[in-house]
């Protein structure tokens, strides 16, 4: 239990780690982008002293470590400031925005997973079969077509053809399915890899040749033995998957017109809105970081040669 609690301790203090850093270069990045904020709020046709004065009101005639200091201490509060454009707390529209993209990743990787186990497992216990073949062609169209390419796709023959699904919006649970349906395929096909590949491994090492010696059947050695240590590499690999659908979801939710929390962070990029921008990609950075490590540690915890080493 002790090794248990300073791994926990030593995780948590990367965590901390990795969030300052992250704040830090999305503060200075911004900062060095080109174009002023105050002028795209007042107005590129705005006197200079109705410019300097939204600067001042604004804080960003203040020098930028000055502006750094303020902008972590409000960090800390969960405190990003408010819209410039709007005039309301971030920290609201973020939350308010969140949760549908949360369902919405939450939404794709249950698809990622109900394509990927099956199929994978199939690929790795049937090697070279109609189920193999159909797992490698899955995998590398799921890989090559852009998630943009597949979601216009999907608009035009579900919606606008056959309107079985709505066209925009995020009113009701139809809503999310293509969205949700365009993101599941394309962590599904790296997943699909992933599966095979581990349960492929699993299925030719000693122990399992151990079970065919013994007589066990093959469903008892295929699905209880190996497949439970083929899916221990899965759960790290899932964390970062997760957050490659947060991260995805963005251009997904603009095709769809879905006022999440990617759509937020894109308009608020388009109109050089710093806070929104700041506060959108910081948060999204805290839950990628804390979803990897609680998958971490329950990794670590599962796994005893984790612990030891």
């Amino acid at each position: 239990m002790g090794i248990f609690l300073r791994l926990l301790a030593r995780k948590t203090g990367r965590l901390l780690v990795t969030v300052f850093a992250i704040s830090t270069v999305v503060f200075f990045v911004l900062r060095v982008i080109p174009g002023d904020p105050a002028y795209v709020v007042a107005g590129v046709d705005a006197p200079p002293g109705a410019v300097e004065a939204l600067r001042a009101r604004l804080g960003t005639d203040k020098p930028a470590l000055v502006q750094y200091r303020e902008w972590m201490c409000g960090v800390l509060r969960f405190d990003f400031g408010s819209s410039l454009l709007s005039g309301e707390k971030v920290s609201d529209l973020i939350l308010d925005r969140f949760p549908l993209t949360l369902l919405l990743s939450l939404a794709g990787m249950g698809i990622a997973y109900a394509l990927a186990l099956p199929l994978g497992i199939l690929s790795a216990v049937r090697r070279w079969s109609f189920w193999d073949y159909a797992g490698m062609v899955f995998s590398q169209i799921g890989m090559a077509i852009p998630g943009f390419w597949l979601a216009i796709l999907l608009l035009l023959v579900f919606s606008a053809w056959l309107r079985i699904f709505p066209l925009f919006g995020g009113d009701s649970p139809l809503h999310l399915v293509l969205p949700a349906l365009v993101l599941g395929i394309g962590r599904a096909a790296v997943l699909l890899r992933m599966v095979r590949t581990s349960m492929a491994t699993e299925l030719g090492k000693e122990y399992i040749i151990t079970a065919v010696s013994k007589g066990l059947p093959d469903k008892a050695i295929r699905y209880r033995h190996a497949l439970r240590n083929a899916l221990l590499p899965l759960i790290t690999f899932s964390g970062i998957q997760f957050g490659y659908l947060l991260g995805g979801s963005i251009i997904i939710e603009q095709v769809f017109s879905l006022p999440g929390l990617g759509r937020l962070i894109l308009s608020a990029i388009y109109q050089r809105d710093f806070p929104v921008i700041q506060g959108g990609v910081i948060f999204v950075t805290v839950v990628f970081c804390f979803v990897n490590f609680l998958v971490d540690v329950l990794y670590s915890y599962i796994n005893p040669r984790i612990r030891v080493s």
